[in-house]
């Protein structure tokens, strides 16, 4: 799965502007499906028709956008002021390597002020001679992400920005060509702009009308000096959620996913999130409502330039998924 992964990790695709993910998604899951189409938010929503007389719609969405820094103005100088696009935090944000759609590189920069900087305090530095010569390079408006390294860490971990959550996209994108026959009919969206308030899976969750939705996401750790919360290990198995600021889960569905992970063989664990939130918030209250819960991989520096990923649990949350369908 890793040389799947580093596919999906490849483009630029912050929130809003997700085009270039959802074509190399297409292109992997265009023979494993029976239709796709791309909704007017930009959802990628493809459905595996499911074999028995009178089929569940089980939706599963995985966003593909992530965070990044937009361009807000243009000093004389040639530095381009900057605001977040979705959760920035001032920590990762200081001279940190940053890259334009179009190939602009830049360096992220927050300068001398009393007390703590702030998002206000920040600038790029794309190399411009001065605000005509920044122009030629970017516009207003146009969104930076952090540069896209993929790389090893021991056997089986691995670091890159947007692994929240292009890794769930590639999961989601594996069991689409590994499951077979179901008898659920599978609605499989790439969504968009989750980043920013979980506005696709809303949409497509509102249009497709599931009886279930099951997100898939990344979440916090608890496993490095002096974090402890919440109870999260990597490579101790795909973290099955019980609650998050924004979704309460099922208690019947995420019973069920558990013995999905226990049929596989795969290590699961009980996840208690106390903050954040995923597609899951949004399908839950679609209509008039279904039932929803997050398999969430565990992901060490949320929302940095290198958040790492062990491939281990990405394959239980594979198996435990091909389980739950069979």
């Amino acid at each position: 799965m890793f040389e799947l992964l580093k596919k999906v990790l490849a483009p630029i695709g912050p929130s809003g502007l997700e085009g270039p993910v959802a074509e190399v998604i297409r292109e992997e899951i265009k023979d494993y499906v029976d239709t796709i189409e791309v909704d007017a938010l930009g959802n990628l929503i493809a459905t595996k028709l499911g074999k028995a007389e009178n089929p569940r719609k089980v939706m599963l969405s995985a966003h593909m956008d992530h965070i990044g820094y937009i361009v807000t103005g243009v000093e004389k100088e040639g530095f381009l002021r900057v605001t977040n696009v979705g959760g920035i935090g001032m920590n990762n944000s200081y001279n940190r390597h940053v890259v334009f759609a179009g190939g602009v590189n830049g360096v992220v920069v927050a300068q001398p002020v009393a007390g703590q900087p702030a998002l206000k305090d920040l600038f790029v530095d794309i190399g411009a001679a001065d605000r005509e010569d920044a122009l030629k390079m970017v516009s207003l408006g146009d969104v930076c992400v952090y540069a896209g390294e993929c790389f090893r860490l021991g056997e089986h971990r691995v670091a890159a920005p947007a692994m929240d959550d292009r890794c769930a996209c590639a999961l989601l994108v594996k069991l689409l060509q590994t499951v077979g026959d179901t008898q659920d009919t599978i609605i499989a969206v790439f969504s968009v702009q989750e980043e920013v308030g979980c506005r696709g899976a809303k949409v497509a969750s509102f249009a497709k009308e599931p009886d279930i939705g099951i997100a898939l996401d990344v979440t916090g750790w608890g496993d490095t000096p002096g974090v402890t919360q919440p109870e999260i290990k990597l490579g101790e198995g795909i973290g099955v959620k019980v609650m998050d600021r924004a979704s309460i889960s099922n208690p019947e569905l995420r019973e069920a996913l558990m013995a999905a992970g226990e049929k596989a063989g795969v290590k699961t664990q009980r996840e208690v999130l106390p903050y954040g939130g995923t597609d899951a918030g949004a399908m839950q209250t679609s209509r008039a409502g279904i039932p929803v819960c997050t398999l969430s991989v565990p992901c060490r520096y949320v929302h940095s330039a290198c958040e790492v990923i062990d491939m281990r649990d990405m394959d239980a949350g594979l198996k435990l998924l091909q389980a739950y369908f069979a």
